[in-house]
């Protein structure tokens, strides 16, 4: 029996599913659980940034079952499966477990409740890990005097169109640590947003106008996130530094404890092998 971890990924997406998944992976390492991402740069970056020792990348999850065998448990973070395929999921699949209703999604890797005493930034941009259409440059006409933390999904040379008009280009690689020593983050990722918070910072969420934020509305409340909706990136950061200003008293998150799904699988796993 294996288990497996599945987050719907892609390169004109945030990796938001991939970071969540990967946090359930290694919480559930003992039992070497594999990570399925749908793009195999994901599951690079799953393996080279977020810790995990088991990737690779199936191109949706209805194609799972050609991965698995019977029986073997199930994590999966997506928006793919219908009514009917969850209760496929069910019946294939000895435990199976969704994240956004048996697992919160703002589950986050615990070094992110790590305080730091010294900013490295006061103000950042995270756009996101995909900018496919380069939305960045639709919405941006004059020089933003702010650092903009780079996406993983980023064109090639992107940084050349980019540097004219940013301050400073952090490099993706230094994502954690920019999330964790920047008072004032401005992001499109509500899991960003959940990051900044446990580790002491100000977030404000801003909506683009190629994404679908369904998902992130009941979070947004949750954490009273001040959120921020406009047509040109000068806009935003106009009503970002008002924010700032006046920054709304937010809830810090908690730890997301999901014992009782690991000492189920624990169980399952421990059947399986005495009856082997």
């Amino acid at each position: 029996m294996t288990l497996y971890i599945y987050a719907q990924s892609g390169h004109n997406q945030n990796l938001d599913r991939v970071r969540r998944a990967s946090v359930v992976t290694n919480i559930l390492k003992e039992f070497e659980p594999i990570l399925c991402t749908c793009d195999y740069r994901a599951s690079m970056y799953a393996r080279a940034e977020l810790g995990v020792r088991d990737a690779t990348s199936v191109d949706t999850i209805a194609n799972m079952p050609n991965t698995m065998e019977r029986g073997d448990v199930l994590v999966y973070d997506s928006d793919e499966p219908t009514p009917l395929m969850k209760e496929s999921i069910k019946d294939f699949c000895s435990l199976s477990y969704e994240i956004g209703l048996d697992i919160p999604k703002d589950i986050i890797n615990d070094e992110f409740f790590q305080q730091h005493q010294t900013p490295m930034y006061e103000k950042a941009i995270f756009f996101g890990d995909d900018d496919y259409s380069k939305l960045i440059l639709q919405m941006t006409k004059e020089k933003i005097d702010l650092p903009l933390l780079m996406g993983h999904y980023f064109f090639l040379g992107y940084e050349k169109e980019l540097a004219p008009i940013f301050d400073t280009l952090i490099e993706e690689e230094e994502y954690t640590q920019t999330i964790q020593r920047t008072t004032y983050l401005l992001t499109s990722s509500i899991n960003a947003c959940i990051e900044s918070l446990a580790s002491g910072n100000n977030p404000v969420f801003f909506e683009r106008e190629d994404t679908n934020y369904d998902d992130a509305i009941e979070l947004i409340s949750k954490y009273n996130i001040p959120t921020i909706k406009a047509n040109t990136l000068e806009e935003i950061i106009s009503q970002f530094d008002q924010i700032i200003k006046n920054y709304p008293q937010t809830t810090k998150p908690q730890k997301v404890d999901i014992s009782s799904i690991k000492e189920a699988i624990k169980a399952r796993f421990e059947l399986i092998k005495s009856i082997s």
